[in-house]
């Protein structure tokens, strides 16, 4: 057989092979079909008209779709619907505030806030807690906060008395009161720093620029130095600021040839022992920046004690936040005008204080530093028992008479730079910070 004849035969044997195949599958199909049929006959009958239809579109065509919300049980009754805006209500249906207690010890005492649900601290209402085996304490001043001191070292429950138009707590809250007080920051410092909206200023901001004479003359120089021979060894010119020297344009400070700014960021009130913000502080700490010169903070001490060193440190620390400095962090040790809380420590306590200070901003991961004048360096601290942190001093003369070491010097509270109005402090850095 040639070739042609056989590719024919074989075409004509793949063809019967299919016809079979098709007859195959139409018989099972009309089986199956059959089938179908008979089980829909013994159900409920034909189906419903109203039946949903899934159209090409993939969407349901007949579904009643709201079905689900007259279902009793699709819903679960223990957890209450549309309840995010609803008042809490006393007896009587009057609303009431829901309140927290927080307490927290820094040394041989107990702290206490009563915050509202947003975390604010309650302020102008009398409030009472008590405290388990030790007594009642009343916030006499209303401003939501109620220090304890000398406390035993151990665990103590707090618990705040019911007040009239609020919700408190129903079980007390526990602390352990520290025996020794921890060079950390304390994590709950903002519930005590203040606006200066709330002290009287005049009596809280005795921040002296006045040295005593035997730290000044008439040498002293009241415009920036031309150091420019200098700059080669990190050598710079810097000024000091706070809320007395108002508004500043950073800019022009900047052209004149200013390199760095200290600048305060809060105190602690001479009469009221208050931590106050400088209400400058954020807009001179963002000018400086912007206008490319360089940074770093003071804060005006008027501590007695250890804890009120840590906390003074934690305020700084705190208002800083993720803020980067180029220069430390000072205590400023001075005097108050005679008046001040702290004007009539011994020595030996004072330079307690600037130590405790000191160690928490280092703790923090932060330069530490100590400003005072020549006077005070020699007679009111113990220069000996200072640990190595960065000296800054003041000394109003051509060539400072101060025999110790210095990191930088303030020659002047009487300059002037173009770009602030009035006098300002001014300074010579030799902490070769670039």
């Amino acid at each position: 057989m040639d070739s042609k004849a056989k590719r024919i035969a074989i075409f004509i044997v793949l063809c019967s092979m299919v016809a079979v195949m098709a007859a195959v599958v139409a018989v099972n199909y009309q089986a199956l079909m059959e089938k179908g049929n008979g089980r829909n006959d013994k159900n409920s009958g034909a189906a419903d008209a109203s039946s949903p239809e899934i159209e090409e579109d993939g969407k349901v065509s007949g579904a009643d779709l709201s079905a689900f919300l007259r279902d009793d049980t699709f819903f679960d009754k223990d957890v209450p619907q549309n309840t995010e805006n609803e008042t809490q209500t006393d007896e009587n249906g009057n609303p009431v505030q829901a309140l927290t207690l927080l307490a927290s010890s820094v040394e041989r005492d107990i702290r206490v806030k009563i915050v509202d649900d947003k975390g604010d601290v309650v302020i102008g209402q009398e409030f009472t807690v008590t405290v388990e085996d030790t007594g009642a304490y009343v916030d006499e001043d209303r401003d939501g906060v109620i220090r304890i001191s000398d406390i035993k070292p151990g665990e103590y429950q707090v618990s705040l008395n019911a007040a009239q138009g609020y919700d408190v707590p129903a079980n007390p809250v526990k602390v352990r009161v520290k025996s020794i007080v921890s060079y950390t920051v304390i994590d709950d410092i903002e519930f005590f720093v203040h606006s200066e909206d709330e002290v009287d200023v005049a009596k809280d901001d005795t921040e002296n620029d006045e040295l005593d004479s035997m730290d000044e003359d008439d040498t002293q120089y009241t415009a920036l130095l031309d150091i420019e021979e200098e700059r080669e060894n990190a050598v710079q010119l810097g000024i000091d600021v706070s809320k007395w020297n108002k508004e500043i344009d950073w800019d022009i400070v900047k052209a004149e040839g200013v390199d760095f700014a200290i600048i305060r960021c809060g105190y602690r009130g001479s009469t009221s022992g208050w931590l106050v913000e400088d209400p400058y502080f954020y807009k001179n700490l963002e000018g400086a920046k912007k206008a490319g010169i360089k940074v770093g903070v003071y804060f005006f001490t008027q501590a007695v004690d250890l804890v009120e060193a840590v906390e003074e440190a934690s305020m700084v620390v705190t208002l800083l936040g993720d803020t980067k400095l180029d220069y430390p962090v000072f205590i400023d040790t001075e005097g108050a005008g005679g008046n001040g809380r702290a004007d009539n420590l011994d020595p030996g306590t004072r330079t307690a204080v600037v130590n405790a200070f000191c160690k928490t901003i280092e703790n923090a991961k932060m330069t530490a530093g100590v400003y005072a004048s020549r006077n005070w360096y020699l007679n009111n601290l113990n220069r000996d028992e200072l640990n190595d942190q960065k000296v800054w001093l003041a000394e109003y003369r051509q060539t400072p008479e101060y025999d110790g070491h210095y990191d930088m010097w303030q020659y002047t509270s009487s300059g002037s730079v173009a770009g602030i109005e009035g006098r300002v402090d001014l300074n010579i850095s030799y902490l070769g910070i670039d």
